[in-house]
């Protein structure tokens, strides 16, 4: 399993990359392998502006449907429209061309409460 070490996590099993008042968000190299091959991913936020916690897609794989849950308070600027096409990305490269949603940040707080990669990985044994 694939931890960086540049990154934020939940409990939930999705990644954080903070840059100032933005963040992109995707599901950990844990989770997509737990999920299995993904065959579809729903983001239908995108504009909206959520709560910590509140479901902001969807992620479908053979086995199963999971809600994607938003690790900070914020808007959803952008989907990545490339998952439309090509869902496989999220197993294939979770941190990289496998991210989901860019939400602008509306509470830099709620950051402290996310785990490091140390946390994440005693999270994950």
């Amino acid at each position: 399993m694939k931890v960086l070490e540049n990154l934020k996590y939940t409990k939930d099993h999705e990644w954080i990359l903070v840059e100032g008042e933005t963040a992109t968000i995707g599901i950990t190299d844990f989770a997509q392998s737990e999920l299995g091959d993904i065959v579809y991913v729903e983001v239908e936020t995108v504009g909206e502006s959520l709560d910590k916690d509140e479901v902001f897609g969807t992620v479908e794989a053979v086995k199963t449907v999971s809600d994607l849950y938003l690790p900070l308070s914020g808007e959803i600027l952008e989907f990545n429209a490339d998952l439309e096409d090509e869902p496989e990305m999220v197993n294939e490269d979770p941190y990289g061309k496998g991210w989901m949603v860019k939400i602008k940040i509306d509470n830099l707080d709620e950051i402290k409460e996310l785990m490091d990669a140390e946390a994440y990985k005693a999270h994950t044994e």
